[in-house]
């Protein structure tokens, strides 16, 4: 039997945000609370930090919350009588139509089709006609419930399986103060050395190497400073070179095992390279081992918060900071014994395999719950 849609607009009231006079922000909770766009969002509710004295939208309790510039699509619920800028836009579904709980799914399931009708050179945004037209599955209730309390639940697994692997990364990261402490206070007086003893460092390729017809899309990534995220490589497709310039510039070429980090903005954003193929932007740093100690080592030294708060202050450049070969050459390392490394390694040799574990089962979760939004909203 065919499925039959109703349009979103004749089952739900669609409120777009507006900003109020910015005289009207207050933090001194006078007024409501005033939400401008899904950085204000939390897990399933918005996060007050401002109030308004004089709101002009205003969303409901229970309404559905929903991000309507860049990026599209984030959802919360209203938990309160809130004021909401020209970020966001509030649903009050009609009850006697449609359950709140599966519009919130089902918009979940709309995020991707929503961001690729997002317009706007600067910032993307959607329109109500975008909003309006969403297709609703004309279900019963029964099914309209069914529907949705299966992926609430799937969705409940999906979270405690993230939770099991950030508490797991949060024993490593205890471990590694445990064993090396603070690496600036070096509470244990381990010998420390210059950065260019344990490793080889370069700079990116100058601007003068790459011009804006070398950039192709699904070629060898550049990773610069905003290709390194959480202390991982995030490639951007579009940024990419061919395989004949990327053995041009073959001094530059990221190897597996490499630490990348960004010379420009924010300080000590580095991250091992996980495999090869990639090359070092004109932003970045390649920093490669000698083979005292292992890349993450490094990594996880320069990236610790009182070894970034030392970077920033070596950084040179007025306007933005700016980091070059001499200067990290410079950074004082410390350098543990090889058993209280290899005692550290052992540790997170083992949290790994309970990390495989965890990640398999969230992977086919998901999986799971990817394939049951695809089925019940097509």
């Amino acid at each position: 039997m065919k499925m039959e849609y109703i349009a979103l607009k004749d089952v739900c009231k669609i409120n777009m945000g507006q900003s109020p006079d910015s005289s009207s922000y207050n933090d001194n909770e006078d007024g409501i609370p005033f939400f401008q766009g899904n950085a204000d969002f939390g897990e399933r509710y918005p996060i007050t930090r401002v109030w308004c004295n004089t709101p002009t939208k205003i969303a409901q309790p229970e309404d559905i919350l929903i991000s309507v510039r860049a990026p599209i699509g984030a959802l919360n619920y209203a938990k309160e009588k809130c004021c909401i800028g020209r970020g966001l836009a509030a649903l009050t579904p009609d009850r006697s139509k449609v359950s709140l709980e599966f519009i919130f799914w089902l918009l979940k399931a709309k995020s991707a089709e929503l961001n690729s009708k997002g317009t706007g050179s600067t910032f993307k945004a959607i329109s109500r006609k975008v909003l309006e037209e969403i297709m609703v599955p004309a279900i019963n209730f029964d099914k309209q419930h069914e529907y949705a309390e299966i992926l609430e639940k799937i969705y409940s697994v999906i979270q405690k399986r993230k939770e099991e692997l950030s508490a797991l990364d949060g024993l490593i990261k205890a471990r590694f103060v445990e064993l090396f402490g603070d690496p600036v206070l070096n509470p244990y007086g381990f010998d420390k050395v210059a950065l260019s003893e344990l490793t080889d460092i370069k700079i990116g390729p100058f601007g003068s190497l790459l011009h804006k017809e070398d950039y192709i899309e699904g070629g060898h990534p550049l990773i610069n400073p905003s290709h390194i995220v959480d202390g991982k490589v995030l490639p951007d497709n579009k940024l990419t070179i061919s395989d004949e310039k990327y053995e041009e510039l073959s001094a530059y070429q990221l190897k597996t095992g490499d630490v990348v980090m960004g010379r420009r903005g924010e300080m000590g954003r580095c991250a091992v390279v996980p495999s090869d193929g990639f090359l070092c932007g004109t932003g970045s740093i390649l920093i490669r081992s000698k083979g005292e100690v292992a890349a993450d080592y490094i990594q996880k030294i320069i990236s610790f918060p009182s070894f970034k708060k030392t970077i920033e202050d070596m950084a040179v450049g007025q306007t933005m900071p700016n980091l070059n070969v001499p200067i990290v050459s410079g950074f004082q390392i410390i350098k543990p014994p090889m058993k209280v490394q290899d005692s550290y390694y052992a540790f997170v040799k083992q949290v790994d395999k309970s990390k495989v574990v965890v990640q398999k089962a969230l992977d086919e979760t998901q999986l799971l719950f990817d394939s049951l939004m695809q089925k019940y909203f097509g």
